[in-house]
């Protein structure tokens, strides 16, 4: 599934490194490469301020220079890598995912609430695995992921609003796209403990993704098993997803962490 990403709408920044982060942000999760016109396009940049501020990204090392366009670089994921929060609960996480992967040998993903988006920090995968198309760093939309179901269940109705106004998209014929339906979907989430997702980003693809919870209570990322709709059921694959999710949550807890 290609990810759009649209033209900046609000206003252009006037400050420099403003203008700079603005052409990093125009990288969607789906895109490994854009061109000096798309870059331009979708930041709002005439493309001589655009090109200028990208020739100094690439000296820095933030984009890496081809002959037909630009891609982000090394420095930002070495960067990615120092923050600490999300290390720190990559760290905590890869155990319970490896003993999820090695029971189910299904993909494993842990993932953030990303605004109205779930991201993948961490993914455990391997040959029996189903080919997917999530991978670390990227992003798909809440409202139709296991994980982001469970954001958005554990979120405010302000959360959940705003995702609404913003459109439900529809990725496959699956996918919940009415308002009415989301909200008792979210509600049977709490409900059960547990989000679903079959087939509403893939056809042929579903997960199940538990809440991890911090200290203070709070949901604070989520595990899922993918894989294909025949064999990632909730039957199958609940019991094991909510198990590692609240052995996760009990160490973040008892180390104080997030």
């Amino acid at each position: 599934m290609a990810a759009m990403t649209a033209p900046a709408t609000d206003p252009v920044p006037k400050a420099v490194l403003a203008r700079g982060l603005r052409l990093l942000d125009a990288f969607g999760p789906d895109d490994v490469e854009l061109s000096l016109a798309e870059l331009a396009a979708r930041s709002g940049l005439p493309k001589p301020t655009a090109l200028r501020l990208l020739g100094e990204l690439t000296v820095w090392g933030a984009l890496d220079r081809s002959e037909s366009g630009y891609r982000l670089g090394m420095k930002l994921f070495l960067l990615g890598q120092r923050v600490a929060r999300t290390r720190t609960l990559r760290d905590a996480a890869l155990p319970y995912m490896e003993d999820l992967y090695e029971a189910t040998h299904e993909n494993v993903h842990l993932a953030v609430s990303d605004d109205s988006h779930t991201l993948f920090v961490e993914k455990v995968s391997g040959r029996e695995s189903a080919p997917i198309e999530s991978r670390v760093g990227g992003r798909l939309p809440a409202h139709c992921t296991a994980t982001g179901r469970v954001f958005l269940a554990a979120g405010s109705d302000q959360d959940l609003r705003r995702v609404i106004d913003n459109g439900l998209r529809r990725c496959t014929p699956r996918t919940i796209v009415l308002p009415g339906l989301l909200r008792q979907e979210l509600d049977r989430t709490l409900e059960r403990g547990y989000g679903v997702n079959y087939e509403e980003v893939e056809v042929g693809v579903s997960a199940v993704g538990a809440p991890v919870f911090g200290k203070d209570g709070r949901v604070v990322a989520a595990i899922s098993i993918t894989g294909r709709t025949s064999r990632v059921t909730a039957e199958r694959v609940a019991p094991a997803v909510v198990t590692a999710a609240r052995g996760l949550s009990r160490e973040l807890v008892a180390a104080g962490t997030h």
